[in-house]
């Protein structure tokens, strides 16, 4: 191991997401990782927290060291711009979702990336987690017949999990704020990536509890797929318990994925009693060094199961129809 090459990688971006990624590549045991964080008193603190690099800026960091990729955490729209620089340096990126704020400079970005011959993904997260994969592969074996109805159910004690929320980029939809973008587009890509796109969109959003923002933290989203499928999503972050599950129907039974107790269960029809898989993970942090170790793959050229450009587009373009269907009191079409 101690002769294994190990990419070197810049984290852009070190707040509390950054700081996980920077920990969980460290992890993989396949990266050799500096960061870039503005902040003085954060900066000093995560170096001497992890004994890696760290600079002030991006243009230090270019400057004074080589990377062959970067993990972009920065709020959401920047990601684009800093996406393309790059592109233009050759380095391969995992950036955080979602992939920004706005369609603009979406599509030109991936024909960036094409034609720098680099690796682009997108850290919808949802998809190293390994229920949701059992999931997947239940759903596309057919077990239940073509799936006709998804349920998700989904929510968190958000000031709980995020005290600082309010100083953040969660605050202000212009960064990427509100449970919409910030956390709904979870499980929004995964029913994407398991069933396919979505077409047709019908949300109703508010602000039903949390103080000191103006963004929404609860939100009903009904959505009819290209495949014919009909979905309903729900979320809200202030609720006591932390649940995330995403239930798959189909004319033979349904599929149900508990996220949060790492398990997967089948209830055929006629039967009456749920039949549960266990698929263990462990802590939080496994599901992002999971992550950390597929992107490190796609950089290698290997097979990966992270989102590429052109999924994170489709389900930013999901993210805006909700957002303006909540605003306008319309459906809206994708």
């Amino acid at each position: 191991m101690a002769d294994l090459k190990k990419t070197k990688i810049l984290i852009i971006g070190a707040g509390g997401i950054g700081e996980r990624h920077l920990r969980c590549f460290q992890a993989t045991g396949r990266a050799d990782v500096s960061f870039c964080e503005p902040n003085d008193d954060r900066r000093q603190m995560l170096m001497k927290t992890y004994g890696c690099a760290g600079y002030a800026d991006l243009d230090a960091a270019f400057r004074l060291h080589a990377y062959e990729a970067a993990v972009i955490c920065t709020p959401a729209s920047t990601h684009i711009p800093i996406a393309h620089n790059c592109a233009e340096r050759g380095l391969h990126v995992l950036i955080e979702k979602p992939l920004s704020t706005s369609l603009q400079g979406a599509m030109e970005l991936h024909r960036a990336f094409l034609a720098a011959k680099c690796i682009a993904r997108v850290a919808y997260v949802y998809r190293s987690i390994l229920s949701i994969q059992k999931g997947r592969e239940l759903v596309t074996s057919g077990l239940v017949g073509p799936i006709r109805h998804v349920t998700v159910t989904s929510g968190q004690h958000f000031p709980s999990f995020r005290p600082d929320y309010k100083e953040i980029y969660y605050g202000k939809r212009s960064t990427g704020g509100g449970a919409i973008q910030d956390a709904l587009t979870h499980p929004v890509h995964a029913i994407e990536w398991t069933i396919g796109p979505i077409s047709e969109v019908a949300c109703f959003a508010g602000r039903q509890v949390l103080d000191g923002v103006e963004v929404e933290d609860t939100a009903n989203l009904i959505c009819r797929h290209v495949s014919g499928s009909l979905s309903s999503l729900t979320i809200n972050q202030f609720q006591s318990p932390n649940e995330a599950t995403i239930t798959y129907h189909g004319s033979a039974g349904s599929i149900r994925v508990n996220v949060m107790r790492q398990q997967v269960g089948t209830l055929m029809l006629g039967e009456s009693k749920w039949e549960w898989i266990e698929v263990p993970q462990g802590e939080r942090d496994m599901i992002f060094v999971g992550q950390a170790n597929s992107f490190i793959d796609a950089t290698e050229r290997l097979p990966d199961e992270l989102c590429n450009l052109e999924e994170a587009i489709q389900t930013l373009r999901v993210n805006l129809a909700a957002l303006e269907s909540s605003d306008t009191h319309k459906f809206v079409l994708i």
